[in-house]
């Protein structure tokens, strides 16, 4: 093993995004143990994969990590409630970011939304953005935040609900792309994982915010 590989976490692989960026992670030399943490497994086995299965992130205490990526998101509809969105959108994010923080990792990857503004009228854009504004304040080396636009991937092979609004509107999407600005177009979850892990990586220090039309593939 080399002594300079790195120890990662991810948090919400079961996700669209969570899904790739440990796949990504998996499949590269430079990470020599990946964790994955949840409510329940990414449903993979693989030699570098250690699973921490948790009912609540609040009670979570990460292992010795360098990197941590956080994938974890609902929707206020999935959720219930604005107050369960909120439990899972800021609460879990910034419990994990906290763990992992206080476990050694001094390079943060987050998966936000386009929009995020602490200062929004808009509940969903205000708690992203609220996010992002505590998870800066950790004391991490250097952040990354992947404000992705509409997202495109297969929900039900990973056993999510169906949102149908979504669909339409990536179904409307495609038929419109040229005449979309670049950062309102639907964009695949690979490419939203790709461009953070890689980020993430040629960022030693500082923070940065991905726009969608950074992470579109060519």
């Amino acid at each position: 093993m080399a002594a300079d590989a790195r120890v990662a976490l991810v948090a919400g692989a079961t996700g669209l995004v969570g899904q790739e960026i440990l796949a990504r992670l998996l499949a590269d030399k430079k990470y020599s143990v990946v964790h994955c943490v949840g409510r329940r497994p990414p449903g993979i086995t693989h030699p570098k994969l250690v699973n921490h299965l948790v009912e609540d992130f609040a009670t979570f205490e990460a292992p010795a990590v360098d990197e941590v990526f956080i994938a974890l998101g609902t929707t206020i509809k999935v959720a219930g409630s604005q107050s369960a969105f909120r439990a899972v959108d800021f609460d879990a994010v910034l419990a994990v970011a906290r763990a992992a923080r206080a476990a050694g990792a001094r390079r943060l990857g987050i998966v936000s939304a386009m929009g995020a503004d602490a200062k929004s009228s808009v509940f969903y854009n205000r708690v992203k953005g609220e996010m992002e504004a505590a998870v800066n304040r950790l004391g991490y080396a250097s952040v990354v935040l992947a404000r992705p636009s509409l997202l495109s991937g297969d929900r039900s092979a990973l056993g999510q609900a169906r949102r149908s609004a979504e669909n339409f509107a990536a179904r409307a999407m495609r038929l419109l792309k040229p005449l979309t600005p670049v950062n309102y177009r639907a964009i695949a979850a690979a490419d939203v994982a790709a461009a953070l892990v890689s980020t993430l990586q040629r960022t030693p220090s500082g923070q940065k915010a991905l726009l969608s039309g950074e992470m579109q593939s060519r």
